[in-house]
């Protein structure tokens, strides 16, 4: 196990140069860290210190971590005098875990929200960025997931489900996105980089 705060960049670099130690190369990258405000706030009264505390974490950490894995790549490849297209390569790719909150307003976690919404445009930025180079940058929203995140809720959101909130009716679980993760990672979308793709139950579709 590897343990660094994605928010510190000596913590960064000192997680990739570990884990290149310990593997030789980093073949994928899946940016899931997150963490929730420590109190839940109307956005008038929100207070700025925890906004930073959850954009350092949910959105420096994630952009900054993946230029320092694609820059390794892209060097490694140019170092080695690669004679292949990047096309012709074997991919590399790379996974951004946000949220429907990314999309979907919250007053009472606005900086959670706007973590997930810069973050979904770092990952378009990385796809067009890094398609050309071989790298194939996707993002995975995921909806009201049983998680220690949601623990404090949930009785909120077994009403809302029941409610219709979710088409499927039920919660979401880490499973439902690791099984996205997964698919990706094997290979089956790799001729749709900066795809968007929802494991949320149905819960983005606009409904009357």
């Amino acid at each position: 196990m590897f343990q660094a705060d994605i928010s510190v960049a000596a913590d960064r670099a000192r997680l990739v140069d570990e884990v290149r130690a310990r593997f030789g190369e980093i073949d994928g990258l899946v940016n899931n860290a997150g963490i929730a405000p420590r109190k839940r706030d109307d956005i008038v009264y929100a207070e700025e210190e925890i906004f930073d505390e959850v954009l350092r974490v949910n959105l420096s950490g994630p952009y900054f971590l993946t230029q320092l894995v694609a820059r390794g790549w892209i060097d490694a490849a140019a170092g080695a005098g690669a004679k292949a297209a990047p096309s012709a390569r074997a991919p590399r790719r790379i996974v951004f875990v946000t949220s429907v909150s990314a999309v979907m307003a919250s007053t009472g976690r606005g900086e959670y929200c706007v973590s997930k919404a810069a973050l979904a445009m770092g990952a378009q930025l990385y796809a067009a960025r890094l398609a050309p180079e071989g790298i194939l940058v996707y993002e995975i929203r995921p909806g009201i997931t049983k998680t220690d995140m949601t623990s404090g809720v949930v009785d909120k959101y077994d009403r809302l489900i029941a409610d219709g909130l979710v088409p499927q009716g039920r919660w979401g679980y880490p499973e439902d996105t690791g099984a996205a993760v997964r698919a990706i990672m094997d290979g089956h979308l790799d001729f749709a980089p900066g795809s968007v793709i929802y494991t949320d139950g149905g819960l983005h579709i606009p409904r009357l």
